[in-house]
């Protein structure tokens, strides 16, 4: 039975937050508008009139491919080139979906979601559906058709992992870098706004540029860590650096201008501060195309992560955001 534009409509009502719940199930967002689009050719073969709540239906149908994207992606990442990290998104994306509370809000970091793939597919999605999007256990029950029960137990085994893996991302951070960065006396994440993450990434990369590896151990804490994903397309490194130290002598050498790194990239990227997924961030911009996006997670104590994506594959949606907005001046120009 053909659609009526009523029934397109409706659906086109529901595609942002199908899209926002694939993102935080996937990491892609790419790979989240697949999934919404295979939501609607399913919705465009069924018998729409005798589906009760369309909401829940477009749910359960959406969150079944992802469950198996999911299973299917484990294969795939096994013959993934380099480290595998989520796509990151600028904010004020639509596909980073509900920032209401807390808990939404952290839920789509690039901490978390860098968790997120620690998780089994079952775990993921009844996180995603009760902590991002409020889901009852009762709706949770239904879309995954467990017991209340049951999705209650994933729920919390979900939480705890995630919870287990900030604690591991935070313990024995170093007192270095609290008083430079701002932000609570303990080792969670903090929450940043616009003109204070322009701040931490100014900082950032005052001190990456400095040719000098104290500035940056200063900012670090003393077990951060700095990983990149390139996919095969750009050069980055497989494993991570480990320690204030390595990872500030890495930053160092990364920041450090050369012909040969310009002609590599092609060009001398402009650095932008951005917040991506809620967090501060440095935007390489060439020529108007998003190279890459270095996302650094902060907490109390200092800078803890330092994840860089520059697969062009996980860029094209920022780049296509870039282009649309105004990001203001950079904090470098050709700075490389």
């Amino acid at each position: 039975m053909a659609l009526t534009l009523s029934d397109v409509d409706r659906f086109e009502a529901a595609r942002p937050r199908l899209e926002a719940i694939a993102y935080r199930m996937l990491g892609s967002a790419s790979e989240a508008e697949d999934a919404a689009q295979e939501t609607y050719l399913r919705w465009q073969a069924a018998d729409v009139e005798r589906i009760e709540v369309p909401e829940a239906w477009l749910t359960k149908v959406l969150t079944n491919y992802c469950l198996n994207q999911l299973t299917s992606a484990r294969a795939r990442r096994e013959e993934y080139v380099g480290q595998w990290l989520p796509e990151p998104l600028l904010d004020g994306d639509p596909m980073l979906g509900p920032a209401q509370t807390a808990e939404q809000r952290e839920s789509v970091s690039y901490a978390v979601l860098v968790l997120l793939e620690r998780l089994s597919p079952n775990e993921r999605a009844v996180y995603v559906l009760r902590e991002a999007f409020a889901y009852s256990h009762r709706e949770i029950a239904a879309i995954l058709d467990l017991s209340e029960a049951a999705s209650q137990q994933i729920f919390h085994r979900a939480k705890k992992h995630v919870a287990q893996g900030r604690a591991q991302a935070t313990s024995g951070a170093g007192a270095a870098g609290g008083a430079a960065l701002g932000g609570g006396a303990g080792g969670g994440l903090v929450e940043i706004d616009e003109a204070a993450a322009r701040r931490v990434v100014e900082e950032f990369l005052a001190a990456a540029t400095s040719g000098e590896t104290g500035p940056l151990i200063r900012l670090l804490t003393s077990d951060a860590i700095a990983v990149g994903d390139g996919g095969g397309k750009v050069p980055a490194r497989a494993s991570a650096f480990e320690g204030a130290l390595a990872v500030a002598k890495f930053l160092r050498g990364l920041f450090k201008p050369a012909q040969a790194k310009r002609d590599l990239v092609g060009g001398s990227p402009d650095l932008y501060a951005a917040t991506a997924n809620g967090g501060p961030a440095v935007v390489a911009v060439i020529g108007g195309r998003v190279f890459g996006i270095m996302c650094l997670e902060r907490t109390g104590e200092g800078i803890v992560a330092v994840r860089s994506q520059v697969n062009p594959d996980k860029l094209e949606r920022a780049t296509e955001r870039w282009a649309a907005g105004d990001f203001g001046a950079p904090v470098l120009a050709e700075a490389l």
